[in-house]
């Protein structure tokens, strides 16, 4: 099948080439992201392959069902940027990769937490300059602190893991879908969101992202939080409000601040811009914080990550090529009928 790949880099041509010498699809790779403008180069091109931040919305589903496109394959596990709906409307098919890595997203919120907890960043650019003093970087043990934990599904228990049995911390979570094992296994506790604001001295977001729960962190629940609270997100950018975690820096409400995600960062990440004058005010305001450590939506980029959804993505196109039910289909919600 023919297959145009958007938001190409060095490592998808790699992996999406090797894996695919056991599909034997066409492969098409274009470095520009996927949006209204781009979209006249899948012309041709039953399939697409895009990425995070790639733009599926109305108009440029049209333009791809236009030029003979019927199938979306998302590399990746959120589904945000992809309108369901038109997509339905138009006869193309949706598919994501539910599971790549979850161990590759939940140790690199560990690693964030710990990086901002013990001041590393800090103390990495002092010893370069061979000053060794420790004023400004003291820690805290993490063991028995209080982790709350929104959203425990795969990657969300696997962090729950690794802070309970690694760390020795007490947990609390929150999810829609609770899982009996984040209590029974884990020794977690499911709380409501308020509790869990209040009683936490680290929160990690591990859930994806809704129009429910879009700017879940916000001035609200940051001022229930405890005084030097750390946050962690590693899922999506739009569950944080930055101006309000800006302002709750500002009045060191909030102790640390680490992000993988940024709700702007589809004009951003994944870009050298370091010869740039950035013309995002916002970010440069969080990246002035000492206390704030930002990676590209880099959570995910681990060998076995990248091969995993190299296969699950292949695997998905052919079998929309031979007609077999699609594993990993991305469908419209469904509509709630009008009551009399």
């Amino acid at each position: 099948m023919k297959v145009a790949i958007f938001s190409t880099k060095s490592y998808d041509r790699q992996f999406l080439t090797g894996a695919n010498t056991d599909y034997g699809h066409e492969l098409i790779f274009h470095e520009t992201p996927l949006n209204p403008a781009a979209a006249t180069l899948a012309s041709g091109c039953e399939a697409v392959c895009i990425f995070v931040n790639d733009d599926a919305t109305a108009d440029t589903l049209k333009i791809l069902a236009a030029g003979g496109t019927r199938f979306i394959a998302l590399r990746c596990t959120g589904f945000n940027n992809v309108d369901l709906n038109v997509a339905a409307e138009l006869g193309i098919k949706v598919v994501r990769v539910t599971v790549y890595s979850p161990y590759s997203v939940a140790e690199h919120a560990v690693a964030l937490l710990q990086c901002l907890n013990r001041k590393i960043h800090r103390a990495y650019n002092r010893t370069r300059d061979s000053n060794f003093a420790l004023d400004g970087l003291m820690g805290v043990d993490l063991h028995d602190r209080t982790v709350g934990i929104i959203g425990t599904g795969k990657i969300g228990q696997i962090f729950a893991k690794i802070m309970s049995q690694g760390f020795g911390c007490k947990l609390l979570g929150y999810d829609l879908h609770p899982n009996s094992a984040f209590e029974s296994e884990l020794g977690g506790k499911y709380v409501t969101l308020p509790e869990l604001f209040s009683q936490s001295d680290v929160i990690s977001l591990h859930c994806p992202l809704t129009p429910e729960n879009y700017y879940l962190i916000n001035a609200d629940a940051i001022a229930q939080m405890k005084p030097g609270i750390i946050i962690i997100n590693t899922s999506r950018g739009g569950l944080v409000e930055t101006e309000a975690v800006i302002a709750g820096l500002r009045a060191k409400h909030i102790g640390a601040l680490g992000l993988d995600v940024y709700e702007q960062e589809s004009e951003l990440f994944f870009e050298d811009l370091s010869c740039e004058i950035i013309q995002d005010d916002v970010i440069e305001r969080l990246l002035s914080f000492p206390n704030v450590i930002m990676t590209g939506h880099q959570a995910f980029f681990t060998q076995e990550a990248i091969g995993t959804i190299a296969k699950t993505t292949l695997a998905s196109i052919t079998e929309f090529e031979q007609g077999k039910p699609l594993s990993n289909e991305v469908k419209p919600p469904e509509k709630v009928p009008a009551t009399a």
